[in-house]
């Protein structure tokens, strides 16, 4: 399995990513992803990712750190670096009231902009989305990107089959996390069937989310993955073992060969 989002800089692992990648291992988790909240957390996921080969990372500025400094020269130094696999995350949460969603969205523009620009230079990497009830605010956004659709995935995904159709109408990949085998999460399992089998992923967001069967345990992390894959098995009535399968070749193909090279690391 490979974790496609974790944040590995956080308090809870930054001084412990060895042991959190052998016990992921231990647990049949190969590789993780690091995803950046500001462009000085992707500093240290760049180190972090130099530092444990089973690493790689992102970069880019979350949409609730909007009101953090940005250092747009940094932002295109590391999306430069052989260990950065993807831009994000980024886009709108409309579930907090701070910071405002105004703030958000020009912090967002801002980074489409910079994207946009690295892409026409050759850095054409993938994007982490970042959408919390804001489906019908971000798609506009990103189709007016110029962008391609089928280079954005929408991660932890906790809206219901009516938001996963938008998404997927709009040509995006959708990624789900422990939220999808919480027992009051219907809605997200019904989004979860829609996805077609090419363009699913699954992730932690560690250290947040942790899954059934080990939902009290704080924090989360990579090593609990599978239990998404299983969640998902169930739900889409296919066996675990081919839907493992499936979502590591999905990562692989979306985020690229930096993420293959992590998963043969020793």
């Amino acid at each position: 399995m490979i974790d496609t989002h974790c944040h590995l800089t956080f308090p809870e692992f930054r001084r412990s990513v060895a042991r959190v990648m052998d016990e992921a291992r231990a647990e049949g988790t190969r590789a993780a992803i690091t995803i950046s909240t500001t462009t000085a957390d992707a500093l240290q996921a760049r180190a972090v990712a130099h530092e444990d080969p089973r690493v790689v990372f992102t970069v880019g500025v979350h949409p609730l750190y909007a009101d953090e400094p940005v250092d747009w020269e940094i932002f295109a130094q590391l999306a430069r670096d052989a260990r950065c696999v993807a831009f994000g995350e980024m886009g709108l949460d409309g579930h907090h009231a701070k910071p405002p969603l105004e703030l958000q969205e020009s912090v967002l523009l801002a980074q489409l902009e910079q994207v946009h620009s690295l892409w026409n230079q050759g850095v054409r990497l993938p994007l982490v989305i970042h959408c919390r009830k804001a489906v019908p605010r971000l798609l506009p956004i990103l189709q007016a990107s110029g962008l391609p659709a089928d280079r954005m995935v929408f991660h932890c995904f906790t809206e219901g089959p009516d938001e996963a159709r938008l998404v997927l109408d709009f040509g995006a990949w959708i990624s789900f996390t422990g939220a999808a085998t919480f027992k009051r999460a219907d809605s997200i399992r019904a989004a979860a069937l829609l996805v077609p089998a090419d363009r699913v992923m699954v992730e932690t967001d560690a250290p947040f989310l942790t899954p059934e069967p080990h939902r009290g345990i704080r924090p989360n992390a990579p090593k609990f993955v599978r239990h998404v894959a299983a969640c998902l098995a169930r739900v889409r009535g296919v066996d675990e073992q081919v839907l493992e399968r499936i979502l590591d070749d999905n990562a692989v193909r979306f985020f690229g060969p930096a993420l293959q090279a992590a998963c043969e690391s020793p």
